[in-house]
Order: structure tokens, then sequence, then C-alpha cells
């Protein structure tokens, strides 16, 4: 990088090494002489108004992310906080790690913090949130602009699979933001606009059909169902089954202790009715009101021996080396606007989808069925 205090700083080394180009094709690219271009990207001269121009459109980046002063502070961004899915109002945070990122033309902030800011590794985090502002509106000192300018892709859902397709999407260029939602918050956030993708897995129990009433029901903009997998839902229980538990009657037992999902996901849902087909009332289950949010993170509850047995996908106990008791098989659908179908990184996800390798990867953990990925989920 030019160390000269006089003179633009740049980044076009590393813009033109990232697209494959040689100086000489760089150079020809914007119309002037490799010895030009070389004096420019060495820090010896500084480029016209209409160089800069071409050498940003040719590396397909900001002007401004290839030519900066030295010394120049980053430049804070506004952004729109996304809501609390427990309230559903905004976050109140500052001097906050956040992730930002584009739905549409919205700059969104999700500030990182408890279960958000940790799977097994800290998540990444595109800025700070230095200030808050009235209506939910928030100032960030982004730790890269380039990175909040590169494709992204934000998806609400509960699925532990999300990790295959965030390393899938970033081998293509899009970087994937995930929210760890229930089905019914994902569908909300969808509504609110603060994700390309939701997923969702609620029955109607009027038809006996997956998604569709819910979808129509919560969000107000037409959207398409894709399949992603069916998968399989029951009682997460510890190696061995040490309680003897044979079904969701056994759950009010004596001695019996469960760690259950917050309202509003399909897995809590899919206990309900399988407590009122067995005639158990949830007063009588020890634990029925102590809620995690997500999959894994009940199946970590049972495997830390906290509980005995937990309501979750036949996934989350293999990854913890714990047994299952399968309930029911449900079909998990991506739900996407129409407005965003054709959006670049929407597109990447659907033709990933469509691929065996992605398949193979997603029943490789354990209870899924990958059969119908990708395909447009039926709304009979």
């Amino acid at each position: 990088m030019p160390r000269n205090s006089h003179t633009l700083q740049n980044k076009l080394k590393q813009a033109r090494t990232k697209a494959g180009l040689t100086q000489g094709e760089l150079a020809g690219q914007t119309r002037i002489s490799r010895q030009a271009y070389s004096s420019l990207e060495s820090g010896n001269a500084n480029p016209s108004t209409e160089v800069a121009l071409r050498l940003a459109q040719a590396l397909g980046k900001r002007v401004e992310s290839l030519f900066y002063l030295p010394d120049q502070p980053s430049v804070a961004l506004e952004a729109e906080l996304v809501a609390d899915s427990t309230t559903g109002s905004r976050y109140s945070a500052t001097a906050q790690r956040a992730r930002l990122f584009r739905v549409g033309q919205r700059l969104l902030a999700r500030p990182l913090a408890g279960p958000d800011n940790a799977r097994h590794a800290v998540v990444a985090a595109e800025g700070l949130i230095v200030s808050q502002g009235g209506e939910g509106r928030v100032t960030v000192q982004p730790f890269d602009h380039e990175e909040v300018d590169s494709p992204t892709l934000a998806m609400l859902g509960c699925d532990p699979a999300v990790g295959l397709l965030e390393t899938a999407l970033r081998s293509k260029g899009v970087a994937l933001v995930a929210g760890e939602e229930s089905s019914r918050q994902a569908l909300l956030g969808l509504a609110r606009g603060e994700a390309h993708v939701a997923g969702c897995h609620l029955l109607d129990e009027a038809t006996g059909t997956y998604n569709s009433s819910w979808v129509r029901q919560l969000v107000p903009f037409p959207c398409e169902l894709v399949t992603f997998a069916s998968w399989q839902q029951g009682l997460i229980v510890a190696l061995g089954n040490p309680k003897q538990l044979r079904g969701v009657a056994d759950l009010a037992n004596p001695g019996v202790r469960l760690v259950n999902r917050q309202t509003g996901s399909g897995s809590r849902a899919l206990l309900d009715r399988a407590l009122a087909g067995a005639g158990v009332p949830t007063e009588s289950v020890d634990g029925y009101g102590r809620e995690e949010w997500g999959h894994l993170a009940v199946a970590a509850v049972v495997a830390s021996g906290s509980a005995d047995v937990g309501i979750g996908v036949k996934a989350a106990a293999v990854a913890m080396g714990l047994d299952f008791l399968p309930l029911e098989e449900e079909r998990y659908d991506l739900v996407i606007p129409e407005h965003f179908i054709n959006d670049g990184p929407v597109q990447v996800l659907l033709d990933l989808l469509r691929r065996p390798a992605l398949h193979r990867r997603v029943e490789s953990l354990g209870g899924y069925d990958a059969t119908n990925m990708g395909i447009p989920a039926s709304t009979g």
C-alpha cells in the first residue's frame, strides 16, 4: 500500500488481483498505458476523475473503496435497526458490534448480543453501532465499506443446516446474514422487509398442509415457497434414553425435565398437538415453560444434563451425540417475496438448492430428506 502522505492511497493491487487481471489487462480495459497504470497502483501518480471511474467500473468497485486519503477515518453510515423478535419493537443498542446488510434499498443493522452473537464461535460483524437516533435509526461505523456493498443474502429461520448454506454461498461470493427465529417470527420479519428469505415449518391444522396459509396470513405481499427439505421432528433425549421415554405421554412422569421451544415455533406447535392428542395437560409437564431459541440450543441443554428431554429435529440430536424419538415428518420451506426472486443473491441460493452436492451434505446431518430441495412447494 502506498505510504506517501501527500497523495491518495489505493487498493488497486488487491482489487486487481482478486479480479484475476494483470496490470496490462486492466490498463487496456480502462484505455490507459500499462506504465500509467503502474504509476497509479504504486501510488506515484493520482488518477483523473474519468480514469478513477473507469477503474472502478472495470473492477466492479466503488471509487471510494479503491482510492482514499491517508489516515482518513471510515465514514459512518445511517442504518435502520431490525425489530426485536421477542417484542416487535426496535432493539436499543449502542457501542455494539452489528451485522450490516442491505435488503432491497434499505440498509439494516442487526446488533450482535446474546444468542445472536455466538454459535460455536463469535459471529463476524461488519461494523459498530456508535449512536442511536429516533424512529429506529442508528449510526454505524463500518469496519470496511467494501463489505457493506458486497452481495448479501439475509435469511431468518431455525434450520440447523444454515451453516452449510453459509459455506456454499460464500464460495459464490455471497455473504449470508442469518438470524435464528421461530417460523412465525421469521415470517413477521420478512413482512417487515428485514430479510430476503424466511424459513417456515408451520402446519395448518384445518387443512393439514404446511406453511402456505400461514404465509398468506402473516405476509402482506406475494411470495414464492421453495422446498428446502423434509425433516424428522421429535423428542431429543440423552444417549441411551436413561429415563426410558417412549413418547409424549411420558413427559408427565415424575422426575422428567423438559426443555421447550418458544411460542410461535413449529416445534412448540408440534409438541402442543402431541400433548393434546395424548391427553396430557401442559401444567403436568415439568419444564414446559422453559424455552430455548433453536434446535441446537435445545439439544445442548439436554446434552448438559440440565434437562432430560427436548423438542427438536433429529439433526440437532445427531450433532450433539444424543438419542431421538421421532414424532412427525415436516416440510421446511423457504419463503421468498416475489420482488426479490430475481435478485442476484437469491438466484445464487436457488441455483445451489438444485445441486446434488448440497442435497447430500444436508442429508448427512441426519433426519433430512432433500429429494424435493429447490422445487416450488405445493400450495394445495
